[in-house]
């Protein structure tokens, strides 16, 4: 196939058709069910057409299964993180039980969170979570985990540059 610009109306929509129902067959082997396939289709030529750079694509279903394999991991990665979450409400007396909306601006700050750890290293994200979330100071951080409290330091300055760069 020959290259394809897909920043135009009409290079777009050869994409589309040429490739569209070829996607979603793909992500139904990879979902198991249509329903989602077709929703990470439409979201993975969303996705095209919400760049803003000019793109020329030579292998256009390469392409597109690299996009949607990596919607594929977010929707998989909130799916854990949605059932995870509900055994946990599951548990909670249903006085205490938060609102539908709660419960839904809950679930995105979790998706958030995970989507920002994620990107770090493994030791970086351990380093970091024991510093925020268990409160222990660099040289307990260092002694739990066998390195110098100058790597602890490195690690969470690391992390907090981290998080700063996808919060801005």
């Amino acid at each position: 196939m020959g290259t394809n610009d897909v920043t135009t109306e009409k290079g777009f929509s050869v994409l589309y058709s040429d490739h569209h129902n070829w996607l979603c067959v793909w992500l139904r082997r990879q979902l198991g069910n249509d329903h989602d396939a077709a929703d990470i289709a439409h979201d993975t030529f969303v996705r095209i057409l919400n760049k803003s750079e000019a793109q020329e694509v030579r292998e256009p279903r390469p392409y597109l299964s690299t996009i949607a394999r990596g919607l594929v991991a977010d929707f998989f990665r909130h799916r854990r993180l949605e059932t995870a979450y509900l055994e946990v409400i599951a548990n909670v007396p249903q006085e205490h039980v938060p609102s539908l909306e709660a419960r839904a601006m809950l679930m995105e700050t979790l998706m958030q969170i995970d989507v920002m750890l994620d990107g770090m290293k493994p030791v970086v994200r351990q380093a970091f979570l024991m510093s925020q979330l268990e409160g222990m100071t660099y040289d307990q951080i260092a002694a739990k985990l066998n390195i110098s409290k100058r790597t602890v330091s490195n690690h969470m300055a690391v992390a907090l540059e981290h998080c700063y760069l996808l919060a801005a």
